[in-house]
């Protein structure tokens, strides 16, 4: 029997800019109800030995001494010198077994693959992964992003082990376009939600939103006779001691995927066929697609309001339109003919407890489907 396993595939440690180390990292996401974390440093893997300086500011003073009180000197190892502090960091085959257990908690090895291309960032993380991957590189924005999903690929299929790419926050110095997008191959996923304050997810009077661009990406994808991007909600926490709109902190927007088991080959497959929803704290209580209807069910909260849209693409048409809206806990869309995709958003009244660019209310993204699926 499938269940609902709630997950984050976005963020950083002390292994390359985050600002605390993994087991505490591990610790807050078990604490708050989390089944599956993949921590996805920069171009790196928790493996080998890694030592890094601890800030002289008292805050992160303060948070070492916490964390030396809370593992213990037998699991510490530092040394202090001449007032210098510096930690050998665990590696995730060192800390896994204080934090797994069977179908409550896991961790996914991963990385997020940074490149870039005419100094425009391009980063793509690559989820269970099992061998750190260099930046590829290339010669225009596409192939750069084209090289390092191949490269995961190549991977994937050598290794045969289940694992999969993912664009992110396609928005962040707005180094990728819809163009870019559409140029891919073998590329399923993309960051929708990012919880970092700086990858503009609103964009701007130039630049469309992540959420327009995914309808643009799928209407393009339709049309070529590719499988469907689906969107996907992130931390991309990198501060887990100052919070508010200007850090990046966790607990901003994650995955809900109905699998089978808490496993990594259980999760990739149902990703991979659709059967997740992003948040940033919306909770559903199903998804549905049958005999062409989507059907969605709010996992309603007392006093709390929700309005339930339905958007996607007529076919003919270059852009997405709103074709439903209900307000209330429930609702139903039933797909004709005429439709090249339709999806769901449910956005809340109620506010996010820590939110960036001012998109203020909860809310939850389903995955696109179309006839035929």
């Amino acid at each position: 029997m499938n269940k609902w396993y709630k997950g984050n595939l976005h963020t950083h440690s002390y292994w390359s800019d985050g600002d605390e180390f993994p087991e505490v990292i591990m610790d807050w996401y078990k604490r708050h109800d989390y089944h599956f974390v993949a921590l996805s440093d920069h171009n790196t893997l928790a493996e080998g030995d890694r030592w890094v300086t601890i800030r002289k500011d008292s805050m992160y003073q303060e948070a070492f001494q916490d964390y030396l009180n809370s593992y213990g000197e037998n699991w510490v190892t530092y040394s202090i010198d001449t007032g210098v502090t510096r930690v050998k960091l665990k590696t995730l085959e060192e800390y896994r077994s204080k934090f797994e257990e069977e179908e409550q908690f896991l961790i996914i090895a991963s990385e997020e693959i940074t490149d870039q291309y005419d100094r425009k960032p391009i980063h793509l993380n690559a989820t269970n992964i099992q061998e750190t991957i260099e930046p590829q590189g290339g010669g225009s924005v596409s192939e750069v992003l084209q090289n390092n999903i191949d490269a995961v690929l190549r991977q994937r299929e050598a290794l045969q082990v289940p694992m999969i790419p993912h664009v992110n926050h396609p928005n962040f110095g707005y180094a990728l376009t819809v163009s870019d997008m559409i140029q891919l191959e073998g590329e399923r996923f993309f960051e929708v939600y990012n919880g970092h304050p700086q990858v503009h997810n609103t964009g701007d009077s130039t630049h469309v939103s992540t959420e327009e661009m995914w309808d643009l990406i799928n209407i393009a994808y339709v049309n070529n006779d590719q499988p469907l991007m689906y969107g996907l909600a992130t931390d991309d926490a990198h501060h887990y001691h100052r919070k508010g709109e200007s850090w990046s902190n966790a607990g901003r927007g994650w995955i809900y995927v109905n699998a089978d088991s808490l496993k990594p080959r259980s999760l990739i497959a149902a990703m991979e066929a659709g059967n997740f929803y992003a948040s940033t704290g919306v909770e559903l209580e199903e998804t549905l697609f049958q005999d062409h209807q989507l059907s969605v069910k709010v996992k309603a909260v007392e006093g709390i309001d929700y309005e339930i849209s339905f958007i996607g693409c007529r076919k003919g048409n270059s852009t997405s339109e709103e074709f439903l809206k209900v307000n209330g806990t429930s609702a139903q869309f039933e797909l004709e003919s005429e439709h090249l995709f339709v999806r769901c958003k449910i956005t809340s009244s109620k506010l996010h407890p820590n939110p960036v660019e001012n998109i203020r209310f909860e809310s939850a993204w389903v995955q696109p489907v179309r006839i035929g699926d």
